[in-house]
């Protein structure tokens, strides 16, 4: 009976126990909801102007709704590239398209690839100022040091006058003919010279004097596999003997049989490019309009320093852009002689390879001087034109 009695009682003491637990755990649910409710929206549903007023206000006690809301994450839009936009809004040219008249392409190019480096320059009790300065001291259309000595120099060194392009080049094709017939035989010469060596030039000018083909209609009439045997070896023969006979008979069709008189209608021409175009208007129509640059002007006036890239020290990397840095600072004067002599220059001393630094009377001047000869004779004169300094 004791054993029942006390079975009973611990009973009760758990059935007591649970009851106060339970009572613990509303007590704290009642207490979270109600925090949870001040953070919570309340919504009042309401009936559209349509609607009852009277069933509104009925059920306006019991229409309260508790809704959680979480704020939504805004979609962020992909921002597109600068330079997509920058292509959108500029239109970049495209690659082959190249005409010698659109020189507001090339200059936009040129500005793109300036480098100029940004400095702030902040001061106490002043606002930070953002200064721009070009990263080269040189400015555009200033002349380099000493060029006047430089091309004097030269001077002295071609007045011997033994170069090929002073008996071969192209000035001296079809000299010997009426002005007409000239001026045609200047044009083919100036388009067979490209990659190819006076010598060579002249000779096949010569053939063609010949054979009788130095004229717009002959050259319309011949085939072009006979072109072809008579102005071989010269680079790209059998592409140059189709130019020929494009531009024979654009010159009869378009000009009566004579050449194009300016230089956007030269450029026109098939084969014809600015170094030619300029060339052809030196010597057939005595017009002067910019510098003729071939690969030996183009390689030394980089040797020299006398040009750069716009707001750089780097060298020009095309004949094109070393006519247009070229022109900024040489004097007009300059411009028909300074073909003749630097291409002279370029074919007996200052050669793409081996350039012979030991006998020119310039080198002192020469940024490049000794740099590019690996002879040993050119190493040995470096190394005491060092010990002199």
């Amino acid at each position: 009976m004791i054993l029942v009695n006390r079975a009973v009682s611990t009973t009760l003491d758990n059935v007591a126990w649970f009851s106060r637990v339970r009572t613990m755990n509303r007590k704290i649910h009642s207490t979270v909801s109600s925090s949870s409710k001040a953070n919570s929206v309340r919504i009042q549903h309401s009936r559209s102007e349509d609607s009852d007023p009277e069933t509104a206000n009925g059920a306006s006690g019991s229409s309260e709704t508790l809704v959680y809301t979480r704020k939504k994450r805004l979609k962020q839009e992909a921002l597109e590239p600068l330079e997509k936009k920058s292509q959108q809004l500029c239109g970049l040219p495209d690659i082959e398209e190249f005409a010698f008249k659109k020189n507001t392409r090339s200059s936009k190019r040129s500005t793109t690839e300036t480098n100029i480096s940004v400095a702030s320059a902040s001061t106490a009790g002043r606002s930070t100022e953002t200064i721009i300065t070009p990263t080269s001291t040189k400015t555009a259309g200033s002349p380099p040091e000493n060029w006047v000595q430089v091309l004097e120099g030269i001077r002295q060194m071609r007045s011997s006058g033994d170069a090929p392009v002073d008996s071969m080049g192209c000035d001296k094709a079809g000299s010997f003919l009426p002005p007409l017939e000239r001026r045609f035989a200047v044009l083919l010469g100036s388009l067979l010279s490209s990659q190819t060596k006076d010598q060579v030039n002249n000779a096949a000018i010569h053939r063609l004097h010949q054979n009788g083909l130095l004229t717009p209609e002959a050259i319309d009439k011949a085939d072009e596999s006979t072109i072809k045997e008579l102005i071989y070896p010269v680079g790209f023969y059998a592409r140059k003997a189709t130019y020929m006979k494009k531009v024979a008979k654009i010159c009869l069709e378009k000009y009566n049989g004579d050449i194009p008189s300016s230089l956007d209608d030269l450029l026109a021409l098939p084969g014809i490019g600015p170094k030619m175009a300029h060339l052809i208007l030196h010597i057939a129509w005595n017009d002067v309009q910019g510098i003729c640059v071939d690969t030996h002007v183009h390689r030394i006036c980089n040797r020299l320093g006398w040009v750069s890239r716009p707001a750089t020290k780097q060298k020009t990397s095309s004949p094109e852009e070393t006519r247009v840095a070229l022109q900024q600072w040489l004097p007009k004067e300059e411009w028909v002689a300074i073909n003749p002599l630097l291409v002279g220059f370029g074919q007996t001393i200052c050669t793409p390879l081996r350039p012979r630094c030991q006998a020119c009377s310039v080198a002192k001047l020469c940024p490049a001087a000794f740099k590019e000869a690996s002879s040993p004779s050119s190493k040995l004169k470096k190394s005491k034109q060092s010990k002199e300094l």
